[in-house]
């Protein structure tokens, strides 16, 4: 039901954060938006890929409720999916805090967050263009 997962990082300067991983050899594979201030990038080193997110953009974007004063809570799992939405419902039976319902965003994803039995946050996500 899972796969592709990834680190992400929540930042309040996304362009400093990715400077920072580009000089530790970390190499730009996507970027949102193209142009402009980004408030996603993500940069892959021998195949470990990390998200650098704009905490700003999540809590406004998906609700999340982020504090980068609290230690621990600047990183979040993601894991991909073929179903958001049931992802959501399997994880949130099996015991998971609720975050942020699923909901289409960027237009071509459909996004999820809950928090793990320790309170981590985990994002679902699906491509659905």
């Amino acid at each position: 039901m899972f796969s592709a997962a990834q680190v992400n990082i929540y930042s309040a300067d996304v362009v400093r954060s990715v400077g920072f991983y580009r000089s530790l050899g970390f190499e730009e594979t996507f970027r949102t938006p193209a142009d402009g201030e980004p408030i996603h990038v993500e940069l892959v080193l021998d195949g470990f890929k990390i998200g650098i997110a704009s905490v700003d953009s999540a809590i406004a974007d998906h609700g999340l409720p982020l504090d980068l004063t609290q230690p621990g809570r600047g990183m979040e799992i993601v894991l991909w999916t073929d179903d958001t939405d049931a992802a959501y419902a399997r994880l949130v039976a099996a015991g998971a805090k609720p975050l942020s319902t699923p909901h289409d965003w960027l237009g071509s994803l459909r996004v999820a967050w809950v928090a793990d039995l320790d309170d981590n946050p985990i994002e679902l996500v699906q491509r659905v263009n």
